[in-house]
């Protein structure tokens, strides 16, 4: 079973500095039937103007994970990290018992277009904790290279889920699959390009949320950056 999430039927708008999608309910989108997928919650999608961004701001008990497609983000929190994520690199913050954090656009010139994704835990009230991943086109390159896992396996950042993250950097013409155990469920959300998934076409910014299916094969109408989620 295969529902397609469509970029142009996302919620979201445009704020000036902040140009917004949301796949699922998020601040003022509100929609009671796009409230997440199994432990997934947020999918957002967002361009930051040159030098704007969030200020300091809360979170508790929250899995955030934030990939940077293009430009630079300057990251700071209240465990001490600061940091200027660049395209190809992944920050995982677990917001447990409470954390504060800013983000901006390090540029005075080029926008930042990032995907900011949010995953419920398993567990409550952990230690917050903080780590960067870098994803060279290499290791993604026609093949779904793991990102993130609950036991941080094959140098993947670790996350409080039963729920595993790919990426894959794919050319046209290429495919790559990615099998799901008995009960599992996979979200794929294309980042760029096009692909067909298990025979529905998407474009950038569209989704697929799979179920009761035993693999996910994508298969690159063009060249394509793909995320996949396998999830519990």
């Amino acid at each position: 079973m295969i529902r397609v999430r469509k970029s142009n039927e996302r919620g979201g708008g445009d704020h000036g500095w902040l140009k917004t999608k949301h796949t699922f309910s998020f601040g003022q989108y509100y929609d009671p039937q796009q409230m997440g997928f199994r432990s997934l919650r947020v999918m957002n999608e967002d361009f930051i103007a040159p030098g704007r961004g969030f200020g300091t701001h809360p979170h508790d008990n929250m899995e955030i994970i934030t990939y940077v497609l293009d430009g630079e983000l300057a990251h700071r929190d209240s465990m001490g990290n600061g940091s200027t994520l660049t395209p190809g690199r992944f920050q995982r913050m677990s917001a447990g018992t409470g954390v504060t954090h800013s983000e901006y656009n390090a540029s005075q010139e080029r926008q930042v277009h990032l995907y900011q994704i949010w995953i419920m835990p398993n567990v409550k009230n952990v230690k917050p904790s903080y780590e960067e991943l870098d994803v060279p086109r290499e290791e993604k390159l026609n093949r779904l290279r793991l990102v993130a896992s609950p036991d941080g396996r094959d140098e993947s950042l670790t996350i409080h889920q039963d729920a595993a993250i790919y990426l894959g950097d794919l050319e046209a013409g290429k495919e790559t699959s990615l099998p799901l155990g008995s009960g599992r469920h996979a979200w794929v959300q294309v980042l760029r390009g096009g692909a067909t998934v298990n025979g529905e076409p998407l474009t950038a910014g569209d989704a697929a949320a799979v179920s009761e299916e035993a693999a996910v094969a994508i298969h690159a109408d063009e060249a394509a950056e793909v995320m996949v989620f396998d999830l519990g």
